[in-house]
């Protein structure tokens, strides 16, 4: 309690001025709580790292797993992607004793990743070989599988409960300020956790992972449980009307969402442009090391740089989405600016340039925040306010199935040129090694031109409704 009091007290101390989202609070969602609130996409931010990141590194590198057998723990979560929008559902029309939504959510959420990040470790050292008392092989596949499982499901689950939440208590006016919020606290978490993993296990041991792993799932139990606390009250009354309410099937609601002009055009559109700017991120920082020749340090900046350009995306989506500007076009935006930030990857190879590369690394980081919290604010137009779960559920399934698949893709298809150069298939012409890469990236921008063909009719749509409503609203102010 003391603690909540002190953190109140320190943000009502922070000068307005010196926050880039100084505006984003409302009457009914002060600033100290929606950074409270802010805190699930920290934990987020954090496990992501922690996954992608660094167990990435040390299962491969230090604990000599096959790099088959972690791309596949990798992807796992993947599977629980699509299943989002029944929890968004769920989420909008739980009845419970205390009246309460979105909570019970974002605390089961909380609890599953917790027990997948607890026993993670153990079932890796034995994977490895490390443990004293191996179990049998097919069984510590399965429990490392139930672990990653586990986390990617408890992630999924509390994260689309925490967006419904947050946008149940933002006002119409903050809503878009409050996404891009949402987006910059993932990014903080992201790029903090990274930083506290890589000083944590740089004296790697066995002993040092568990503690790790399972304090960071200590972590991320604790900051979750604060951040949910109070942020949705009890109404006892919404309680007891929603037991004389007949539930609604979820496929008649999804019928009838799917069924929405243009709802699948922007699924399509989401899950395209989502796939166009993850494909890279696998073999962003190889393509640096191997073909530019950069060192360990200089390649490890582009994470900076990748963050440091969404980080511009986000802050800027967020201010043109309050002056009323289409998510859309905004996002139609991003897709544009990505297409030179991918064609100046590719000519640094040819020109030998790292300032280039460097470049097109911030520009695909600042094209991707722009599409990414476009296309979110307008999944929360597409459903009403009763269901406004079901839209983000269905945004956040396309959305993580399109980046999970991407990442499986371009590290494949990378692997895939690469082998039929070594074997003299492609000829002596195309055996230079950034070719397997240069591949990559035009298929991304094969990607990014599809996503314009499939956005411009929602954009026109969406901006011919706005000019509707506003002539309509002035024809009755007069």
């Amino acid at each position: 309690m003391m603690f909540a009091q002190r953190f109140r007290h320190m943000a009502q101390q922070i000068p307005a001025g010196w926050l880039p989202f100084a505006d984003v609070a409302s009457t009914g969602l002060p600033l100290p709580r929606l950074l409270r609130l802010s805190l699930f996409k920290v934990t987020m931010g954090i496990t992501t790292a922690l996954l992608i990141g660094t167990l990435n590194r040390v299962m491969i590198v230090e604990l000599h797993v096959a790099a088959s057998l972690v791309s596949l723990m990798l992807a796992l979560p993947m599977l629980v992607a699509p299943f989002r929008a029944v929890t968004g559902y769920q989420s909008d029309t739980h009845r419970s004793a205390f009246g309460w939504k979105r909570v019970p959510f974002m605390w089961g959420g909380t609890l599953i990743q917790f027990f997948g990040l607890a026993f993670m470790p153990f079932a890796l050292l034995n994977l490895s070989g490390e443990a004293q008392n191996p179990l049998p092989t097919w069984l510590v596949e399965a429990v490392v599988a139930l672990s990653f499982l586990m986390v990617g499901a408890g992630l999924q689950t509390s994260q689309t409960a925490g967006l419904a939440l947050a946008t149940d208590q933002a006002s119409e006016e903050t809503r878009p300020r409050v996404v891009a919020l949402m987006y910059v606290m993932l990014l903080a978490g992201a790029v903090g956790g990274s930083l506290i993993f890589s000083v944590l296990l740089a004296d790697f041991r066995p002993q040092r992972l568990i503690q790790v792993v399972q304090g960071t799932a200590l972590l991320v139990l604790l900051l979750n449980a604060y951040a949910l606390w109070k942020q949705e009250g009890r109404n006892r009354e919404r309680a007891a009307a929603m037991k004389l309410q007949k539930q609604e099937p979820f496929a008649a609601v999804w019928s009838r969402f799917i069924g929405k002009p243009q709802a699948r055009r922007f699924l399509w559109t989401t899950f395209l442009g989502t796939m166009a700017f993850n494909m890279q991120d696998i073999v962003l920082e190889p393509y640096g090391g191997e073909i530019l020749h950069l060192s360990v340090g200089a390649t490890s900046a582009l994470t900076a740089m990748l963050a440091g350009g969404g980080l511009i995306g986000f802050v800027l989506a967020g201010r043109q989405l309050a002056r009323g500007m289409d998510p859309l076009r905004l996002a139609a935006l991003g897709v544009v600016l990505g297409l030179p930030a991918f064609s100046a990857v590719i000519f640094s190879a040819p020109l030998e340039a790292g300032w280039l590369f460097r470049l097109g690394a911030l520009g695909i980081g600042l094209g991707g925040g722009l599409f990414a919290v476009g296309t979110l604010f307008a999944a929360m137009r597409l459903e009403g306010s009763a269901f406004i779960g079901l839209a983000l559920g269905a945004w956040g399934a396309v959305q993580s199935t399109g980046a999970g698949l991407a990442m499986f893709l371009g590290g494949a298809l990378r692997d895939g040129v690469a082998q039929l150069q070594a074997a003299g298939a492609l000829g002596a012409e195309f055996a230079d090694p950034a070719i397997a890469y240069s591949v990559v990236y035009h298929l991304e921008m094969l990607l990014l031109f599809i996503t314009l063909v499939a956005i411009g009719p929602l954009v026109s749509r969406r901006s011919a409704s706005g000019l509707q409503r506003t002539l309509g609203t002035a024809r009755a102010n007069t």
